[in-house]
C-alpha cells in the first residue's frame, strides 16, 4: 500500500506544527526529539556536546526508523510513519541548508554564533525522509513506558513543611 497525497499532506502538516516527535530506530525504545520539517523530511541534530542524544536508537545512514508526531496542543498521537535515515555530510549543500533552518529553531544555545561549527565538528545532522508505504497503525493499547535512566533526576523526599505551606495558601485563596 502506498501513501496517498492526503497521507503525505498529513505527515507534512503534523511535522511542521509539532516541535517534538518520537523516533524509534533499529535499537532501543522510542525517544522524544526536537526537530524541524525541511524540504520534505524531518531534520534533527544530536550526539554532540549540549545536544540531544541519538546514540542507542540505531539511526544509521540508510537505515529505517518509525516517526510518531504528536499534537502540539493536546500532546496526543497524530500520525506515525516509516522513514529512511539519511546522515548529512558536514559542509555539503544539503547539510548547510538543513543547519541554516535548525539554527533558527535551536533554543537556549550558549554559542549561537558558532553553532554550525560545533555541529560540523561533533554532532550528527539527520534527515528522516518519509518512506513509501502505509502510515503506521494507530495503537489500541497504552504506550506508556518507564522513563529511561538518566543522571538528571531531581526527585527527593518532600520537605516536611510543604503540606502546611500548601494548606495555608489554599485557605488564603478561599477568603
Amino acid at each position: 500500500m502506498t501513501q496517498t497525497p492526503m497521507d503525505r499532506a498529513l505527515v507534512e502538516e503534523a511535522a511542521k506544527k509539532s516541535a517534538l516527535i518520537w523516533v524509534q530506530g533499529s535499537e532501543g525504545p522510542a525517544r522524544p526529539l526536537w526537530h524541524i520539517w525541511h524540504e520534505g523530511a524531518v531534520c534533527l541534530v544530536g550526539d554532540g556536546p549540549d545536544e540531544q542524544p541519538l546514540t542507542g536508537l540505531g539511526l544509521d545512514h540508510g537505515g529505517t526508523a518509525t516517526v510518531t508526531v504528536r499534537s502540539k496542543d493536546k500532546g496526543g498521537r497524530l500520525v506515525g510513519f516509516p522513514a529512511r535515515v539519511v546522515e548529512l555530510a558536514p559542509g555539503s549543500e544539503a547539510w548547510t541548508a538543513a543547519v541554516d533552518e535548525l539554527k533558527g529553531k535551536r533554543l537556549n544555545a550558549v554559542d549561537a554564533e558558532r553553532i554550525a561549527e560545533r555541529w560540523a565538528s561533533g554532532s550528527r545532522v539527520l534527515r528522516l525522509e518519509p518512506a513509501p508505504g502505509a502510515l503506521a497503525e494507530q495503537p489500541t493499547g497504552s504506550l506508556a513506558a518507564a522513563p529511561l535512566p538518566a543522571s538528571a533526576v531531581t526527585r527527593r523526599p518532600m520537605p516536611e513543611a510543604l503540606p502546611k505551606l500548601l494548606a495555608r495558601g489554599r485557605r488564603a485563596r478561599r477568603r
